[in-house]
């Protein structure tokens, strides 16, 4: 008896090729996963056809490349750029911190300065007030001890008495520039004239009368002495003291031959002539 014969079905001409040996295959996706930076999706399309029972048919692949690349080139630039502008920003930042911080700084000793400046100034003024009233009440000594020993300790000589007559005569007198009498008088021009009348004969000017006799301290002056201010050799006024805490002088254009007190306008010093 004869086998039975099977039926031989034609094979493709694609079916010796290892990757096309996929019978009956019907159509189906694969997925695949594609991309730079944190994946992109690809979709891999497998596209087959049907064909009949017994035959497979060949089998056609497309893989799709990313299609984001542009876009993520414009992101990476952007995130590039967003980088730099915040490295950018903590950069000025920081300077402005700096420049603040050395601002502070400045005015801090700036501050310190002034303080010490002021400080200064206050102590200066405190000196000045205690060196003025310092001075205020030694003047105030001076003339207190002037007034009080001046009559006391007056020579009772003739002379002396001749000489303050003959000032107090010349009272209201007018005072001219380089006067010498007899009814307008300089300073050195009238006590030149009232010593002459004590037969004392004294130098023209202030400045010489000054040191025309023997010099005394302003707590020891007496009546008749010469008072004098400026300094001895070059004094630019002279008067003649005639008790009681005052002198009589030629002052100015203004006041002519008057008597005034010391308290007024203190002498630098005096000179003892008789």
């Amino acid at each position: 008896m004869r086998e039975p014969l099977i039926p031989v079905v034609p094979m493709s001409h694609t079916a010796h090729i290892r990757s096309h040996r996929k019978p009956r295959r019907s159509a189906s996706k694969l997925a695949m996963r594609a991309g730079v930076a944190g994946g992109v999706l690809s979709t891999l399309a497998v596209a087959g056809a049907s064909g009949a029972a017994n035959a497979a048919e060949p089998v056609t692949q497309t893989v799709e490349l990313p299609t984001l690349t542009a876009d993520l080139s414009a992101q990476v630039a952007q995130s590039a750029d967003a980088t730099e502008q915040t490295a950018a920003d903590y950069q000025l930042r920081a300077e402005r911190d700096a420049a603040a911080e050395k601002a502070a700084e400045e005015a801090k000793q700036d501050l310190a300065v002034a303080k010490k400046k002021a400080e200064a100034k206050k102590k200066a003024e405190a000196e000045a007030k205690r060196q003025a009233a310092a001075d205020r009440a030694s003047r105030s000594s001076d003339r207190t001890t002037l007034s009080a020993s001046a009559d006391v300790s007056a020579p009772a000589s003739g002379s002396v008495a001749t000489v303050i007559s003959f000032l107090k005569a010349q009272v209201g007198d007018a005072y001219v520039m380089g006067g010498t009498g007899p009814n307008s008088w300089d300073c050195s021009g009238l006590v030149q004239a009232a010593f002459r009348q004590a037969g004392v004969d004294l130098p023209r000017v202030s400045g010489a009368q000054s040191t025309a006799g023997t010099q005394v301290s302003l707590s020891n002056v007496q009546v008749g002495d010469i008072l004098y201010w400026g300094s001895a050799g070059s004094a630019y006024h002279v008067g003649v003291y005639i008790g009681n805490g005052q002198y009589l002088d030629a002052a100015n254009p203004s006041k002519g031959v008057v008597i005034q007190d010391l308290s007024g306008y203190p002498a630098t010093g005096a000179v003892r002539v008789l």
